[in-house]
């Protein structure tokens, strides 16, 4: 374990050290940890414990971009104990995953161009004091897998990952994520480039899709735009058939199919 002193301002020295159970967690699943914590140099009243998921956001604002961090999950864990001089104590947790969770590694490595984090917030001396940013690593649902696996076999290229600032149709998120491709096999001489988004529920997700005409990216105009609804209960094997219309539809609609 590795403790990082929190509160120094107020002259407390508590360390403090966050250690995530199943660092794999999956959207809709429990988040799972132990807080540990070692006491400073005298007794002190805690008034309670708190886990913030944190996520990196892009915001767009004129001409300008900038990247922020946002709050997508705050909760209490333990409420006031006393922490006694030099003592050691801990505090397991369980947090259930929003749903709208953005993935932030696929098959166990991180992907790019995105982080989440994990801060551990202490009151104690009438202040809240935040500890270093964790990272969070967050796989994606297994149908959310079949997505991405069939737009790999249709030949498009992972390029970046990110999330933008906004709220979608259907989202509570203040933010959505992007996973941007670069167009492939058959699908090169229609579009350069390809973004996809989930917005997950707990029974079914909707799936969308927006894709360039090569020498641009659209914007507002989403006229190569499409969304669709896959259910988790489908096989797994129709994601590539509903991804092949869907794609074929975009095209259709601008002429180039």
């Amino acid at each position: 374990m590795v403790f990082r002193k929190l509160m120094a301002a107020f002259g407390a020295g508590v360390e403090v050290d966050t250690v995530l159970t199943n660092t794999g967690v999956r959207p809709g699943e429990p988040l799972r940890g132990v807080v540990h914590f070692r006491g400073g140099n005298s007794d002190y009243k805690v008034e309670g414990i708190y886990i913030d998921l944190t996520a990196v956001v892009e915001v767009e604002s004129g001409d300008n971009e900038y990247k922020t961090t946002y709050s997508f999950l705050r909760q209490q864990v333990a409420g006031t104990f006393q922490l006694a001089k030099g003592a050691q104590h801990q505090q397991s947790f369980e947090i259930m995953m929003p749903w709208e969770t953005p993935i932030s590694a696929i098959a166990g490595h991180p992907l790019h161009g995105m982080k989440l984090g994990v801060q551990t917030e202490l009151a104690l001396a009438g202040a809240l004091d935040k500890g270093d940013l964790d990272p969070l690593f967050v796989s994606p649902l297994p149908v959310q897998e079949h997505v991405i696996g069939a737009l790999d076999r249709m030949g498009f290229h992972f390029k970046k990952a990110d999330l933008e600032r906004g709220t979608l149709y259907g989202s509570t998120m203040p933010f959505f994520q992007e996973i941007e491709y670069y167009a492939g096999g058959q699908w090169r001489k229609y579009f350069n480039e390809l973004e996809l988004t989930f917005i997950a529920g707990p029974r079914q997700m909707d799936v969308i899709l927006e894709a360039d005409k090569r020498g641009g990216f659209l914007t507002s105009s989403h006229d190569a735009y499409n969304r669709f609804t896959v259910r988790y209960d489908d096989p797994p094997n129709s994601a590539d058939a509903v991804l092949q219309r869907g794609l074929e539809q975009m095209a259709r609609h601008r002429g180039w199919f």
